[in-house]
């Protein structure tokens, strides 16, 4: 049998997908996601199938008898006329063989990815990291391959995806964070040893991705405040977008909005968010951060009928 029908064809193809599929995410391109996690997810089904026995690869419904020969082995035949069991055909052969379970989420992965699902694919395709993850742990351990040789550096962001000890918001963050960090590294690749630390020494510049609106404060001004912190995926220079307090039992304080890094692009738009990254309030040291605060802002107040 040719080699891009081998188990070490379909397995590497299945782990650069898995990658690719992770960096997308991180990306927030939840509909490249979801192609390359469905691809990932089919190659490596069928790298356990043909581990098995190459025959388990046959397309049934329209499959010719030359295909059977071919997959036995004792018939040749072109690439262009060779076809094999798609992605759901190859997913339910494993179920019947008792290695795969039965998982919702795993099969909306691969309707997105097929285009079949009636729905948004971002909109659903982020919350599918987890069974992305947990259905190639199974299929792995089928084949008795490490976590770590297919996943590969991002082998930590994999087991926080199906990490049951924290809170989906905090394995969201976690997650994201640790993409930004390798989005971070990819940028000097190939690069001096030392342009990663110049990179980091130097300021942060704008612009900002924040939603700047316009809050009425005590006083009667509009104002934001936007201050430097340290980022928690690369260490470099992040800005913070902070708003004082709206309420009156908290007294006078300045709450963390959302924190965008220009250097990995972190990006954390909820005080919740911020909390899971474990940003530090750049106040808490006593020492104030560089900040710039723009104030005054008046929001013009029209009559009915303007």
């Amino acid at each position: 049998m040719d080699d891009f029908l081998s188990f070490n064809s379909f397995f590497e193809g299945a782990k650069k997908a898995a990658h690719r599929a992770m960096d997308e995410h991180g990306r927030s391109e939840y509909d490249t996601f979801a192609l390359q996690g469905g691809v990932a997810i089919e190659k490596l089904a069928k790298a356990v199938l043909v581990s098995m026995n190459p025959v388990y690869l046959l397309e049934m419904r329209n499959g010719s008898p030359d295909m059977l020969l071919y997959l036995g082995g004792h018939l040749e035949l072109s690439e262009d006329k060779v076809r094999t069991v798609g992605a759901k055909d190859a997913i339910k052969r494993l179920r019947t063989l008792g290695i795969l379970p039965p998982d919702p989420q795993l099969d909306l992965l691969i309707e997105l990815r097929n285009g079949t699902a009636h729905t948004s694919t971002g909109d659903r395709a982020r919350s599918l990291l987890p069974a992305l993850v947990e259905s190639s742990w199974t299929l792995l351990k089928k084949i008795d391959i490490e976590i770590g040789v297919f996943w590969e550096r991002w082998s930590s962001a994999a087991i926080i995806a199906v990490d049951q000890q924290r809170s989906e918001i905090e394995r969201d963050v976690e997650i994201r964070i640790r993409q930004a960090w390798h989005r971070f590294d990819d940028r000097f690749a190939g690069l001096p040893d030392n342009a990663r630390e110049r990179a980091l020494a130097q300021p942060s510049s704008g612009p900002y991705p924040f939603d700047i609106s316009a809050f009425r404060a005590p006083v009667g001004s509009h104002y934001y405040i936007l201050a430097t912190v340290g980022c928690p995926a690369c260490g470099g220079t992040a800005m913070l977008q902070v708003q004082p307090s709206r309420d009156i039992k908290l007294g006078p304080q300045l709450l963390m909005e959302a924190l965008h890094c220009p250097l990995c692009l972190l990006s954390l738009e909820s005080p919740a968010e911020l909390s899971a990254g474990q940003v530090q309030n750049p106040w808490s040291t006593g020492i104030s951060p560089q900040t710039m605060t723009v104030t005054g802002f008046q929001i013009p107040v029209y009559e009915s009928g303007d």
